[in-house]
């Protein structure tokens, strides 16, 4: 159970955060980076949910917040083998096999795409492709951490944040009319 009853502690003055292992990294550690970069996706989720909220979306998204601040638990408390005297927050694959169940069915009903499209069309989808891009530089830090020498990634949440960035996508062409508002990228059309 959390509980915060004092929001300011003093204790990052210097620059560092605390993991969950209790070790101390600076504030631009590449792992603070990447949950941070988590954190920051979950809010732009919360913008999305302003112009989902009547629509069939909005509970996946919000199993989605859910499930980010899971894969940011997950990626704050290192597994470096030792024995911890709790039970870390893990991904699981059961949380991938959800998400990847919500992109097909959001996406039964689509046209195959034959021309990549421009982010917007309607504010929820504009809203979306923001989220999207925010997830895929968290997947990007998650990556590199993962192939930093003597860091460890469960790699569920890589597979986790690739697949947030494919719901995004799918999600964005669904608001819009079910892929009939995209606005489809015309190359070369200005030059």
């Amino acid at each position: 159970m959390v509980v915060l009853n004092k929001i300011y502690t003093k204790t990052g003055d210097d620059g560092t955060t605390a993991l969950g292992t209790g070790e101390r990294r600076l504030k631009f550690d590449l792992r603070v980076e990447s949950y941070g970069t988590v954190d920051e996706t979950n809010a732009t989720l919360g913008m999305v949910r302003l112009h989902t909220a009547d629509t069939d979306i909005d509970g996946m998204l919000s199993r989605i917040q859910n499930d980010l601040f899971d894969l940011g638990a997950d990626l704050a408390t290192p597994d470096t083998g030792e024995k911890l005297e709790y039970e870390p927050l893990r991904m699981i694959e059961s949380q991938v096999t959800r998400i990847e169940q919500d992109i097909d069915k959001l996406n039964a009903d689509l046209d195959p795409l034959r021309s990549f499209i421009l982010p917007g069309g309607s504010p929820a989808a504009a809203a979306l492709h923001v989220s999207r891009t925010v997830a895929r530089r968290a997947e990007r830090l998650i990556v590199h951490l993962g192939e930093t020498p003597g860091e460890h990634v469960n790699p569920h949440c890589i597979r986790y944040m690739n697949r947030v960035s494919d719901f995004l996508f799918v999600a964005a062409r669904h608001v819009n009319d079910g892929g009939k508002a995209d606005i489809l990228w015309v190359p070369g059309e200005n030059r």
